[in-house]
């Protein structure tokens, strides 16, 4: 008897599986998470903009109060300037929200591109080896590096300094345990005839082999509970 377990997903984390990553899933491939480089990379890309964006809107205030009779000249030269630093800024939030780092129930996929789109993914079935690296500064802002190791031509697939590495790895190590252990989690629902007790008894297994957390454990309990 083959139970349909669901992971929690994040609602943001739905609301980031665009329609180009759904082209990109197999049949019952389905998305366990969903990360991103730390906000760190945004802002150490977008921090000299600002400061020129903010330089430069003093100075054209000061211009405006200073010449009031080169107003138009100020305005129009000022504004196209200004402009710049605003385009180049937007591109780098649109880089940022673009690359992506998916766990998915067969593989790790990393986009990134805005228009012209690179992806590279490794098959949960290769990775031989998963190693993380936090700095004492990655760990108070929770972030740091992901290094997944493959039998692949590949070899190494190295995520730089990602939000929460820690719950990244769990998340590809469980996929790649339910994998191994054969569960397959997108299978049809169990119907309500069935045994309730030996449902159970098979959660409890799962959770003892370290392929449920606690909290999956309870949560599917409670809900086989209630059809008691």
């Amino acid at each position: 008897m083959r139970m349909k377990f669901e992971m929690p997903v994040r609602e943001e984390e739905n609301s980031m599986a665009k329609s180009y990553l759904d082209s990109l899933l197999g049949e019952r491939e389905q998305i366990q998470h969903v990360a991103r480089q730390h906000w760190f990379i945004l802002f150490s890309s977008i921090a000299l903009e600002i400061f020129t964006i903010l330089v430069m809107l003093a100075a054209i205030i000061t211009s405006v109060i200073l010449l009031p009779d080169y107003l138009l000249i100020t305005f129009v030269v000022g504004f196209g300037l200004l402009l710049i630093p605003i385009v180049s800024m937007i591109h780098d939030v649109l880089v940022y929200t673009h690359h992506e780092y998916i766990v998915t129930n067969r593989r790790v996929i990393q986009i990134s591109g805005i228009l012209n789109k690179q992806v590279i993914d490794s098959s949960l079935e290769k990775v031989n080896d998963v190693k993380m690296a936090q700095s004492a500064l990655g760990r108070i802002f929770n972030y740091g590096n992901v290094e997944i190791l493959t039998a692949s031509e590949l070899g190494v697939n190295l995520f730089k300094r990602i939000e929460n590495p820690v719950q990244f790895k769990t998340a590809m190590l469980n996929a790649k345990a339910r994998l191994e252990s054969g569960e397959h989690w997108d299978a049809p629902a169990p119907a309500a005839s069935d045994n309730v007790p030996a449902l159970l008894a098979q959660l409890a297994t799962l959770r003892q082999q370290g392929v449920l957390t606690d909290e999956e454990f309870q949560q599917k309990k409670a809900q086989l509970l209630t059809k008691i």
